[in-house]
């Protein structure tokens, strides 16, 4: 049996970090698999001259892990850390990496603005593996939100969050978020129109998706939510406030397969309500 893939945990100096780490320490804990506590240095903007310095930022990094190391073992007692310094630009260095993990985690401060939110962002849309982003001071809740549109990401997304909820004994929430016509456009309609039969369609892919869940996890509680008037990404933060977990897919449908993350996914890791989840879809080998 081949090693279980590690979850590996983004750290900065920062409060947020910390609970990055707790929460990735838990999860691996949990699933009883490896944690590995990773910590990069950017050292694209160094030259020859100051060389000196990037020691000095090594040295602090070398040390930084050390301490969340310490920290991740102190709160869940025989957990298998490894601890890894990189260097490079965070984005490209995380992806990377997360090429060898099961999970990357990275905290946020919940900034729409702010360095530490610009690094969570530029990582998960280089990440290749599922992303979780934990802001400082988000109280564990209760529930698991999931959002879907019909998408293949929504798919596999709502795969995650049902085996989440299931795992952890926690109800399911399944919204769709869905904005119809501009109201003062929606006035001169027909009530026949093609905005009444595109609701239809979407109300089927939100019934269909429950029929599923129930006939797969028969004990889990599953909520459906159809969202019509605010935008997905309002939609889905005001839900899921207080929420244990929020799981998305990386791009909803209509995204542009050069976008490594979706303007909803985007929107709401700009400001995540909650533990928050963006899954990615697993490559398909190419058949012959």
């Amino acid at each position: 049996m081949a090693p279980a893939q590690p979850i590996a945990v983004g750290i900065t100096d920062s409060p947020a970090s910390n609970a990055a780490l707790l929460w990735a320490a838990a999860r691996a804990n949990r699933l009883t698999c490896p944690l590995a506590v990773v910590n990069v240095v950017d050292d694209r903007w160094m030259a020859a001259e100051v060389l000196p310095y990037l020691e000095v930022l090594r040295e602090s990094g070398l040390a930084l892990l050390k301490e969340a190391g310490e920290k991740a073992t102190a709160a869940e007692p025989g957990l298998h850390v490894t601890l890894q310094l990189l260097e490079g630009g965070v984005g490209a260095a995380l992806g990377d990496y997360s090429k060898e993990a099961s999970m990357l985690v990275l905290g946020t401060s919940g900034k729409t603005r702010g360095a530490l939110t610009d690094r969570a962002l530029q990582a998960a849309a280089a990440a290749e593996c599922p992303v979780a982003v934990i802001g400082d001071g988000q109280d564990a809740g209760r529930g698991i939100l999931v959002g879907v549109d019909g998408s293949r990401e929504a798919t596999q997304a709502v795969a995650f969050a049902a085996a989440e909820a299931d795992a952890l004994g926690e109800e399911l929430t399944v919204l769709y978020a869905f904005t119809g016509p501009n109201r003062w456009i929606a006035a001169g309609l027909p009530q026949s129109s093609f905005a009444t039969h595109v609701m239809e369609e979407e109300q089927i892919v939100l019934a269909e998706t429950e029929a599923g869940l129930r006939q797969d996890y028969p004990d889990l509680t599953v909520h459906s939510v159809m969202e019509t008037v605010l935008e997905p990404a309002d939609a889905l933060v005001r839900a899921a406030a207080g929420a244990r977990l929020l799981v998305l897919g990386s791009r909803g449908k209509g995204g542009f397969e050069r976008l490594f993350l979706g303007s909803t996914a985007h929107a709401v890791l700009s400001q995540p309500p909650c533990p928050t989840v963006i899954t990615r879809m697993h490559k398909q080998p190419h058949s012959d």
